[in-house]
């Protein structure tokens, strides 16, 4: 890739991974997307790292998927490759997953812990990335959004699984169906966060560092241990997100969503169109 996305260092048993496109808030465009899901299978073969701790320089977390990729749809070219990247999206590119989908589930099938320092934003894949952490530390002032409605989309990165798993239907639904901007402390009441803290990064580091401690043998298997509770229903639902997104994306609600959006107005939509 041209630019860097991510950095990351490895010491004393701890992975610091950093996003580091501070000039888009670390917004997903196709490299970083490349990137997350590349660091995520690097870090698979590096064993002597026990737990991991993501976070995004400069002012956010992650911003979500880069709004030019709405601009595209917008001006009727369809989907970019930072959605689509060939195929249709319920094809399984990585195991249960497809390529969007990888960016959280690379992180959830990592052998090691994963936690994440949330600050700023953390919006629509931004979001479901904090999702594929283990443990969340998040700033109280922190904006989270489930922001796809916005759009005329539907969360497709790979976060339902979990999201079922930490939150109560009616939230999800709710969050779901307005893209309705909340809180870090609204997070924590949600289920969302772990931790709320001022100091998400230092807090991270802080528990990393005491989980390094334990035996990797012991820390790795209670992972997998967790993860296999939800492996029964895990590819259907995933699948399911992928081929209702399939139905919907670059259909006209879903251009006039995009439009509305960049415009700042609100949208005309059809009932019958998709």
């Amino acid at each position: 890739m041209s630019e860097q996305r991510i950095t990351y260092t490895i010491e004393n048993g701890i992975a610091d991974v950093k996003m580091v496109r501070t000039d888009k808030m670390n917004a997903l465009d196709d490299a970083m997307i490349s990137a997350l899901i590349d660091t995520a299978a690097e870090l698979e073969n590096h064993p002597e790292v026990r737990v991991v701790v993501l976070s995004g320089e400069g002012r956010a977390f992650c911003a979500g998927l880069d709004t030019s990729n709405f601009k595209r749809t917008a001006e009727g070219n369809g989907g970019s490759a930072t959605v689509k990247h060939g195929g249709g999206l319920a094809d399984r590119t990585h195991g249960i997953a497809n390529r969007a989908q990888q960016i959280v589930w690379g992180w959830r099938n990592l052998h090691a812990p994963v936690i994440a320092a949330v600050h700023g934003i953390a919006f629509g894949g931004g979001f479901q990335l904090t999702l594929g952490a283990d443990i969340r530390f998040v700033h109280p002032e922190t904006k989270l959004s489930i922001m796809e409605a916005k759009w005329g989309l539907i969360p497709d990165m790979g976060g339902t699984p979990v999201m079922r798993a930490i939150a109560s239907e009616d939230i999800l639904r709710e969050l779901s169906y307005t893209a309705r901007i909340f809180s870090g402390e609204q997070a924590k009441e949600y289920g969302f966060a772990t931790h709320v803290s001022e100091s998400p990064y230092d807090d991270a580091i802080a528990l990393a560092r005491e989980i390094a401690e334990r035996s990797p043998s012991s820390v790795k298997r209670s992972k997998k241990m967790f993860n296999a509770l939800f492996d029964a229903t895990d590819a259907e639902a995933l699948l399911t997100e992928s081929v209702l997104q399939d139905e919907i994306i670059g259909k006209p609600n879903q251009v006039e969503a995009v439009k509305a959006g960049m415009e700042k107005r609100v949208g005309n939509f059809s009932d019958t169109s998709d």
